[in-house]
C-alpha cells in the first residue's frame, strides 16, 4: 500500500458511506475507548519504508506503518534516538503518533508534538495533506499535524512521519529509591527538581508495596557521579528496571486513565489511588490501571472545539467510532 492508495480507499469508503476502522497493529484498542463495529477495517502496517534519514541533520522520515522498534533500531545504530518509549511492543509509528504515547523521558524530552516536523496525512476526501517539512525549524504555514497527534485515527490517516532525533547520552544510570508514603515521595521529588539535577525521568509507581522513585539520568561519568552525591541513600539499579514502567499499559488487563494535575496535587492523588498507578512525577501526569469500572474521564470546554475539528474532516462520523471514549 502507498500513501496514495490509501488515500483512494478512504475516498472509496466515504462515497460508500461506510464506517471505517483504521489503524497500524490494533494494539492499543484498550486506550482512548473501545472502538465500535465498522463496516471496513484498513491497516497501514504495509506501509513500512524509510524514506529519509540522514544522521547528520538528526531527521528522519518514516511511513506510518513501520514498527516503532525498527525505528528504534534504525537510529541507534546511529547512536541517536526518538525518546518517546511507548511500551506497546506491537506499536507502529503511526500508532504511538495516533495514541500521543510518551514514557518515563517525557520530562527532559517532551512528547511527540516536540519532535514531529512534518506529516502527510490521507483525508476522506481522498486528498494527501502535507504538513511541515524536513527542517526543524519551519514555521511555515498552518500546522496541520498538531490536528492528528493524539485523534486515535478520528481524523484521518496518518501516512508519513518526519521527526528530529536526539543524540544518546553518553552513559545512563538509574537510580531508585523507596518510600513508605506518597507525601514523603513526592517531597523528594520536590527537593530534585528545585536542584541543579536535570533527570531525564523521574517516575514515583505504588507497586508492589509502598512507593518506589526511578530517576533516569544521563551524561559524562563525572556529571553521574553528581547524581550519587546529590541523591543520598538511593541504590544505582539495572537499566531493566524501567522495562516494566514502559510496558505498565501492555502488561495489564483492563483499561488505563491518564489524569494531568498539578505537581502540587500528585501526591494526594497518588496516595488514594487502590489501583497500579505511575506518577510522571516531573509532568504532572498519572495513569492508573482499572482491571474493572475505570471512572469516565471529565471533558471540559475543549471538547466542543474537538467537535468542530471533527464535523470539519468527518462530518458523517465515519472513522474510528467508538475512540476518544465514545464521544467521537
Amino acid at each position: 500500500m502507498t500513501p496514495e492508495n490509501l488515500a483512494a480507499e478512504l475516498h472509496s469508503h466515504a462515497t460508500d458511506r461506510r464506517t471505517i476502522r483504521l489503524g497500524g497493529n490494533f494494539s492499543k484498542d484498550r486506550l482512548g475507548g473501545a472502538p465500535c463495529p465498522a463496516g471496513v477495517t484498513i491497516s497501514t502496517r504495509e506501509m513500512r519504508r524509510l524514506l529519509q534519514y540522514d544522521p547528520r541533520d538528526l531527521t528522519v522520515s518514516v511511513e506510518a506503518g513501520m514498527p516503532w522498534s525498527e525505528l528504534e533500531s534504525i537510529l541507534s545504530g546511529h547512536r541517536q534516538m526518538l525518546p518517546l518509549d511507548p511500551g506497546w511492543p506491537a506499536s507502529t509509528v503511526g500508532g504511538v503518533v495516533a495514541a500521543n504515547l510518551s514514557g518515563p523521558r517525557r520530562r527532559l524530552y517532551g512528547t511527540a508534538r516536540d519532535m514531529i516536523i512534518g506529516m502527510t496525512f490521507a483525508t476522506l476526501e481522498g486528498k494527501l495533506v502535507q504538513s511541515g517539512g524536513m527542517v526543524v525549524k519551519n514555521v511555515a504555514g498552518l500546522d496541520m499535524a498538531k490536528l492528528m497527534i493524539g485523534s486515535f485515527g478520528t481524523l484521518a490517516a496518518i501516512c508519513v512521519v518526519n521527526f528530529k532525533v536526539f543524540p544518546m547520552p553518553v552513559e545512563t544510570r538509574t537510580f531508585e529509591m523507596r518510600f513508605a508514603t506518597a507525601q514523603q515521595a513526592f517531597t523528594e521529588r520536590d527537593r530534585i527538581l528545585q536542584s541543579v539535577l536535570q533527570p531525564a525521568a523521574i517516575d514515583i509507581v505504588n507497586w508492589p508495596d509502598g512507593f518506589r522513585m526511578l530517576i533516569a539520568a544521563g551524561g559524562s561519568p563525572a556529571v553521574l557521579d553528581r547524581y550519587a552525591r546529590e541523591l543520598p541513600g538511593a541504590l544505582v539499579v539495572d537499566e531493566s528496571a524501567w522495562d516494566e514502567i514502559r510496558n505498565f499499559g501492555s502488561r495489564f488487563e483492563g483499561t488505563i486513565v491518564t489524569m494531568s494535575m498539578k505537581l502540587t496535587e500528585m501526591a494526594a492523588a497518588m496516595e488514594s489511588l487502590k489501583v497500579p498507578a505511575i506518577a510522571r512525577a516531573g509532568n504532572g501526569v498519572i495513569y492508573a490501571h482499572y482491571a474493572q469500572n475505570p471512572p469516565q474521564p471529565q471533558w471540559n470546554g475543549d471538547f466542543a472545539t474537538m467537535e468542530r475539528v471533527k464535523q470539519m474532516f468527518d462530518p458523517e462520523r465515519l472513522l474510528n467510532r467508538g475512540r476518544l471514549y465514545g464521544r467521537i
